[in-house]
């Protein structure tokens, strides 16, 4: 009997591993990209497959054929690839199954999944749960949107493992069986509106990922989030909150700079915030989902509490760099949308230079604008938004910014006006794309610049 043919398009990271996958699970896989200026020697020398497994995959770039779609059992997309262009609503027309690497991934999962989604803060709730589930002695997988793909480990895991996955609203448009023992929303706003369409739509996005959960099951939620109240009363699973702006009778809620836990209103003192080494309230919010997460799947509290007092920001996020001439610099090139970089000035207590504006992806700046609340002393803008971000600073009555023509002259120009006792921060509130391949570059360059100075 001929083997299943899949088709994975998409020759990225996640394609890749999506293809090592299926043919190391008996399968068939046609690697697919509209580029048909790659090299098909270089994408087969990505493959980690020896060469007869190699022989298990065709790649197609351009255009495919009548014949090699009829061929086909089934479609994985990797998150990059829209799930509504013409030509995958062609083959979702032919009947072919179309899904995605986490959905692949989860069909050969034999432990448990703990699962966060959510516009902001994922990548470092994502980091410090995955510490907390390794201190326990576990053997552990951190995967997903955190830039390992799901694929690669899917295979090691056993019934005692555990995977914690940071999970985008792109990849959880092709999720069918996908089922996180405990998942967790930590906010949602508006972002991704180039490729969703609607904010519906990508609330739907996010909320999907308790969509095969059961009351057995746990989703952890923002109490403070404008689409929380709506959702408890649809939820299937469990539902823990966190709050950072009050106290809560059951769950968990910042007060008095400490954060607590609260059942039936017998409120417990878990840890003061400065105990912890990350900054801003945003922090705090990821801190308590994480232990929120960790607690309901069994973790000892006191585990729990030592990982989160140890635990250092996450690589481009409001990462400090370095102080030249007494200037603190800051790395926040994860701030790719106006609520992320929100967060990243709050967390700065100097007057801040602040560097922003790349790829347009439909954003509005009012409310990031808003924020600058007399710590932003110069706004240094570039790329593609900059004209935008100054039409709308200038509607809130903020004048002082200044257009560079790259990140270079970005950094000069800081260098050369802050002065001691101020900060500069890298926090762009857009998207890398146009100047970088994406914001992990965006920022080690941004590092590079400082530590050059």
């Amino acid at each position: 009997m001929e083997k299943e043919k899949v088709l994975v398009v998409g020759t990225g990271k996640s394609g890749i591993a999506a293809t090592q996958l299926l043919v190391k699970t008996g399968k068939r896989s046609v690697l697919f990209d509209s580029n048909a200026e790659l090299d098909k020697d270089e994408i087969l020398g990505k493959l980690s497959l020896s060469e007869d497994e190699k022989k298990q995959v065709e790649i197609v770039l351009g255009d495919l054929t009548e014949e090699e779609k009829k061929a086909l059992s089934g479609v994985v997309l990797s998150p990059g690839v829209p799930t509504d262009t013409e030509f995958v609503n062609d083959l979702r027309d032919r009947g072919l199954p179309i899904s995605g690497e986490i959905e692949l991934a989860f069909e050969q999962e034999k432990g448990a999944v703990l699962a966060i989604t959510g516009t902001n803060g994922k990548t470092t709730t994502t980091t410090l749960l995955g510490e907390i589930m390794k201190a326990t002695g576990r053997k552990t997988f951190v995967v997903g949107n955190i830039g390992n793909p799901y694929t690669l480990e899917a295979e090691k895991a056993d019934a005692d493992s555990v995977t914690v996955a940071e999970i985008s609203s792109f990849q959880l448009e092709t999720i069918h069986t996908f089922r996180p023992r405990v998942s967790a929303i930590l906010n949602i706003t508006p972002d991704h509106l180039n490729r969703h369409h609607t904010m519906e739509n990508y609330v739907k996005a996010k909320q999907d990922i308790t969509k095969n959960q059961t009351k057995e099951d746990y989703c952890v939620l923002n109490a403070e989030d404008p689409y929380t109240d709506a959702f408890l009363k649809t939820c299937p699973a469990t539902v823990i909150l966190f709050s950072s702006q009050r106290e809560l009778a059951d769950g968990y809620f910042y007060a008095d700079e400490c954060i607590y836990k609260a059942v039936q209103g017998k409120k417990q003192k878990l840890m003061n915030i400065h105990e912890m080494r990350l900054l801003g309230m945003h922090n705090v919010e990821n801190v308590m989902a994480a232990i929120a997460m960790a607690d309901a799947y069994g973790v000892d509290m006191e585990v729990i509490l030592g990982v989160v007092r140890d635990f250092k920001a996450v690589e481009h996020r409001i990462e400090y760099v370095k102080t030249v001439r007494g200037v603190d610099y800051y790395n926040d090139s994860k701030g790719t949308n106006p609520d992320a970089a929100i967060k990243g000035i709050g967390a700065m207590v100097k007057p801040t230079y602040l560097i922003g504006g790349g790829y347009d992806k439909q954003s509005e700046y009012d409310e990031w604008i808003e924020c600058f609340n007399g710590k932003v002393r110069k706004l240094v803008l570039l790329g593609q938004t900059r004209e935008k971000i100054a039409d709308c600073a200038k509607k809130h009555g903020f004048t002082d910014y200044i257009f560079v023509d790259d990140l270079q002259q970005a950094v000069d120009y800081c260098a050369e006006h802050a002065k001691e006792g101020e900060a500069v921060l890298l926090s762009p509130a857009c998207a890398s794309w146009g100047m970088f391949p994406n914001y992990e570059v965006r920022g080690k360059m941004f590092k590079d610049m400082v530590n050059a100075l």
